[in-house]
């Protein structure tokens, strides 16, 4: 596997105009996320660059653009805000330090190959996920678009300040998120193709507050240190261990289902295929980078990287191009953003916040499943007031419930039984059915098909009470795709039964992995070798011939020659003399 992303010259024109493009995005959005987690401006310009340009040297999507991002900044803002309650001297160190700890998380995730496994996530819960952070971001919002700094404590004490928050409003602020706001709702989409809103709305923004609103005392940014961070080491807290490893796994997952996400996007605008192990490593390489110089969190960003290919972006050289343009900021003009104002940021946080809201499906979810719908409503509350882990840990869980029983409920009617040719759903030969009438219900077929999980073992093992007072057994494989390990456990109990009782079982066409399973389990050895037969016409007469049954006295087999029905087994002379 390449070490390096894929980085070409042959494409230079358009990945150039894509890197700037997508670095003219990023910059209000890196200054605005920075500032709404509490970290700093400079922590959202520090992230952009260092997680953006680590992630196109050594990730796997050549056109994938990584910065800070919504969902990243809300869940990094909570961590912030836990550790310096925890401990306000070593707070944000030890929040940099979770950065830190996300990236290995993700790198160790990526070396696992776990890649494939990421974004196997039902989409109600994934959906009521981000919707639920695009909330927590809005509700963030509400104090900086008044003009006020956001109190601490959460949502919900944010929410029970509101009264507060208005009875203090500052209008002059209030008008620039406002304006803010307006110009990316309402910018025509001709001009957006040649300017993002999001920097029309900075500099607009900041242009009004000082022509206008100078001397209104508007809050900005300020003074951003230019040059480059300085290396901080990572600070552990014993006493917060604990929750720091948690934190880290969740900042570190979130970030692998963002980037991934995004990837697929990517792969779909290129007609490329990413390779999701090495994204991860990248990822995670990026992540440890911006920790250790204390930078935000960050993740595949959607609106950079659409930006970025629509503007002619093919390759990793994009990203690089971006990164550069950033670090050119930082060193030289990062004085100019000092009088950026902080309502302005907080519109365009908003926004991203809105976003961020899976309306689409919102919309729709009632209609297409109810359940569902309960589900990703159930997740959004838990995220929003609640705790974002429990919202995915109880989410996938009943999510998964609901799956298993489906899916249990599918495989049941995939197990069906016989013992009157009557009154069966099984597909029976004339001849077939003519040895069941002969049997006089002394014989049962048991057929599967499909895949045999442990969703079917439970309609298996229901078969055990139709079996007592049977002197023959019939299992019939043949269209068994998969048997799982509890499916064969329960065909093995039924087996046991069978054989305990003195009575016959018969197994038929069982091959390839149905086959092997059962051989590892040792169930071969309970069935007799001429009892495993590849034809159930075999079977049935088999059982009928020699297991002593007591059969219908006018019973008359008459062996079809020709079609489906024709005998394909002649059982030996000298029984059927016996029996006949």
């Amino acid at each position: 596997m390449r070490i390096l992303n894929e980085i070409s010259l042959y494409n230079l024109r358009g990945d150039i105009f894509g890197g700037v493009t997508a670095a003219v995005i990023a910059l209000p959005m890196a200054l605005a996320f920075g500032v709404a987690s509490g970290a700093g401006a400079e922590a959202g310009l520090y992230g952009a660059i260092l997680v953006g340009l680590f992630a196109a040297l050594f990730g796997g999507s050549p056109t994938l653009i990584s910065e800070p991002t919504g969902p990243m900044t809300v869940i990094f803002t909570a961590v912030i805000a836990k550790l310096i309650a925890a401990d306000p001297t070593n707070g944000m160190a030890m929040a940099f330090t979770v950065v830190i700890m996300a990236g290995l998380f993700q790198m160790l995730f990526g070396a696992m190959r776990l890649g494939k496994y990421v974004t196997l996530m039902p989409y109600s819960v994934v959906s009521g996920f981000m919707s639920g952070i695009g909330i927590i971001l809005i509700i963030l919002q509400i104090g900086p678009l008044l003009g006020q700094a956001s109190p601490s404590g959460g949502v919900i004490a944010i929410i029970q300040s509101v009264p507060g928050l208005i009875a203090g409003i500052r209008p002059e602020e209030t008008i620039l998120a406002l304006v803010t706001i307006a110009i990316l709702f309402l910018m025509p989409l001709k001009l957006k193709r040649y300017l993002p809103p999001q920097l029309l709305a900075l500099i607009v923004g900041t242009i009004v507050s000082i022509m206008l609103l100078d001397a209104a005392e508007i809050r900005r940014i300020g003074e951003i240190p230019m040059g480059l961070p300085a290396p901080q080491m990572p600070v552990f807290s014993i006493e917060q261990w604990q929750i720091m490893v948690i934190d880290a796994i969740i900042l570190g997952m979130l970030g692998c289902i963002d980037a991934l996400l995004t990837s697929v996007i990517a792969d779909s605008l290129t007609r490329k295929q990413h390779n999701s192990d090495k994204e991860l490593i990248g990822q995670g390489i990026g992540n440890v980078m911006s920790g250790l110089f204390g930078g935000l969190p960050g993740a595949g960003a959607t609106m950079g990287t659409v930006v970025s290919i629509q503007s002619g972006a093919r390759t990793a050289l994009s990203g690089l191009v971006r990164a550069a343009i950033l670090l050119v900021i930082i060193l030289w003009a990062a004085d100019l953003t000092a009088s950026i104002p902080l309502a302005v940021l907080a519109g365009i946080a908003l926004k991203v916040g809105i976003d961020i809201i899976d309306w689409g499906f919102l919309r729709r979810a009632h209609r297409l499943s109810g359940k569902g719908a309960l589900i990703t409503y159930g997740v959004i509350a838990l995220t929003v007031f609640v705790d974002l882990i429990a919202a995915v840990g109880i989410g996938l869980f009943v999510a998964n419930v609901m799956t298993i029983t489906r899916l249990s409920k599918l495989q049941a009617d995939d197990v069906k039984s016989a013992t009157d040719p009557d009154k069966t759903e099984l597909e029976l030969t004339p001849y077939e059915h003519d040895l069941m009438e002969t049997a006089n219900g002394q014989v049962m077929l048991l057929q599967l098909r499909g895949h045999m999980i442990f969703g079917a073992s439970r309609a298996i093992s229901r078969t055990n009470s139709k079996v007592e007072g049977r002197n023959a057994l019939i299992i019939d494989l043949k269209e068994v795709v998969h048997l799982g390990v509890s499916a064969s456990l329960a065909l093995e109990a039924t087996i046991l039964d069978m054989i305990r009782a003195g009575r016959c079982v018969f197994l038929v066409g069982a091959v390839g992995q149905p086959l092997e399973r059962l051989e590892k389990l040792g169930v071969l050895e309970l069935i007799p070798a001429e009892n495993i037969v590849d034809k159930r016409i075999v079977a049935l007469e088999k059982a009928i011939y020699r297991c002593e049954l007591d059969v219908q006295p006018d019973g008359k087999l008459e062996p079809p020659t020709t079609g489906e029905d024709q005998r394909v087994s002649q059982v030996d002379d000298s029984t059927t003399q016996r029996d006949g």
